[in-house]
């Protein structure tokens, strides 16, 4: 019963929140070719494991959406939450930076997700705003607009811990192979669903932007 609750809620959750706006190129058992249109997103680096990385990181971009946490006495409206929570591994950077994740080069190999970070993390902001319409964000938090790219996908369902990530990142790079895709950056880790949804039932996702052919 608990589990059908949560998938339950999950699939009411789905519909009703925004996800960044793709049109679907090429499929195949699993994997997908996307265009992505331009996306505003606000993120923050942290600098521990994945997961930890990954927790921290929501939490901080979650006070700044959710009006906890900005600059000045007023704090403003809240920021409708959107899909998914992104993530990457950075470079170095200075300590008194702020910390999505991605570490390799363009055809580089899987990257070491139980390293400790930089990680970043990324929520994409809803469609309405803009960079000039967004509320002022914390020190700690950047807002960047990423351009429109073509991204490589390959979606599973699991708690999304590193060693899956791993294992699913080699499972796209053979299906960029076999499909003649050429990376053109790291790979970057999507997860859509919050921790009240069963971890068999959780959408995630590795993402790899590719060359896009003329």
């Amino acid at each position: 019963m608990a589990a059908l609750g949560g998938v339950m809620a999950a699939a009411q959750y789905r519909e009703r929140i925004e996800e960044p706006a793709h049109t679907v190129v090429a499929a195949g058992e699993g994997f997908e070719l996307r265009d992505y249109e331009p996306m505003i997103v606000a993120e923050v680096t942290v600098e521990a494991s994945q997961m930890r990385a990954r927790r921290a990181g929501f939490q901080r971009l979650a006070a700044y959406i959710f009006a906890q946490d900005r600059p000045g006495v007023e704090k403003g409206e809240k920021i409708a939450m959107t899909s998914p929570v992104m993530q990457d591994q950075s470079e170095k950077i200075a300590m008194t930076s702020p910390v999505m994740q991605d570490k390799a080069d363009a055809d580089g190999a899987n990257q070491a997700q139980n390293a400790n970070g930089p990680w970043r993390t990324r929520f994409v902001m809803p469609s309405q705003y803009t960079l000039a319409t967004l509320p002022e964000a914390p020190a700690d938090i950047t807002l960047t607009e990423i351009p429109g790219r073509r991204m490589a996908v390959v979606m599973f369902n699991g708690m999304g811990r590193p060693s899956d990530l791993e294992s699913m990142e080699t499972e796209l790079r053979n299906w960029m192979k076999a499909q003649e895709y050429k990376a053109s950056g790291a790979a970057e880790y999507a997860f859509y669903d919050g921790p009240w949804v069963p971890a068999r039932f959780r959408r995630n996702e590795v993402m790899i932007p590719v060359v896009k052919a003329e």
